[in-house]
């Protein structure tokens, strides 16, 4: 998922436009991008897109961001749209591990009655201090939990950080992505609001995919192919994770646990990676691996 490219749930006419993009996901927007006056219709219409029969036919990862759980508007969001095409219900503004596990209650119960058999993941907002604080043991709450990312306007804003701080930036980066490390998700990296900016867009990107993160959350179609190529691997890391496979397997028919690639001492937390990596590429279009 290098690209999710979020979607105004209130405007349909951006539905098609988004399904024919180059993102590699989709997030529907019921929160912060729907005014109150058009939150009944925005749920209305996400509802529907999810079941429409092209949508259902797309391979892109489908998300749909909806109102937090303390919101009044969560209740009927939640109804709205646990649909078997949903791939991820993103809750924002999460700060405690109860949260999550009474969202994944509701997610099962709504999953019965509805005959859903592949069950809803979750992908967890942090924008809060107690969220970030608490973000290890939010993404470990429960097995629906596949991700987490930041939301740095809520997180800044109240408390005067400049969002131009890049040492700012990148420690939170990095505590988002030890947290989800310790509760073995992903991490997928914040919006960035300067949409003319695609140099800082690009930075800000670069400096996520060193630190682990997989992608990079779009709110403008411009920013998606920039996604897309800071977070592919390059040729020549799928290169030598295809040639530490290679060397891994031939490592274990002999019995070592640690071998060299290259000049490069390799163990296990290198091979994982080295797979990873390979995954990626069999996943791109068209297919490196």
């Amino acid at each position: 998922m290098r690209s999710k490219l979020f979607v105004p749930g209130s405007r349909p006419e951006l539905f098609p436009k988004a399904l024919a993009s180059a993102a590699d996901s989709l997030s529907f927007d019921l929160e912060d991008a729907v005014a109150e006056t058009a939150k009944d219709e925005a749920r209305r219409l996400v509802a529907a897109a999810l079941r429409a029969p092209e949508f259902a036919a797309s391979p892109k990862t489908l998300i749909v961001r909806i109102n937090a759980p303390a919101s009044p508007h969560f209740e009927a969001d939640l109804a709205a749209v646990a649909r078997p095409r949903l791939d991820l219900l993103n809750l924002p503004k999460i700060e405690t591990a109860d949260e999550v596990r009474a969202v994944a209650r509701q997610l099962t119960r709504l999953e019965a009655e509805r005959g859903i058999a592949r069950p809803i993941a979750l992908l967890l907002t942090i924008e809060s201090p107690r969220g970030l604080r608490c973000a290890a043991e939010i993404a470990a709450a429960d097995p629906r939990v596949a991700g987490l990312q930041l939301g740095f306007g809520d997180l800044f804003e109240p408390l005067g950080v400049d969002r131009a701080q890049a040492a700012a930036i990148q420690q939170i980066q990095l505590a988002l992505r030890l947290a989800a490390g310790e509760a073995g998700v992903w991490c997928c990296d914040a919006a960035y609001g300067a949409i003319k900016d695609l140099d800082g867009f690009r930075a800000e990107a670069l400096a996520a995919r060193r630190l682990g993160y997989i992608g990079k959350s779009c709110i403008h179609p411009s920013q998606v192919a920039a996604a897309n190529e800071v977070f592919r691997p390059t040729d020549e890391e799928i290169r030598f994770a295809l040639r530490v496979i290679e060397a891994a397997d031939k490592a274990a028919a002999s019995g070592a646990g640690a071998f060299a690639v290259e000049g490069r001492m390799i163990d296990a937390p290198f091979l994982k990676r080295a797979r990873a990596i390979a995954a990626i590429a069999r996943r791109l279009d068209p297919p490196v691996a």
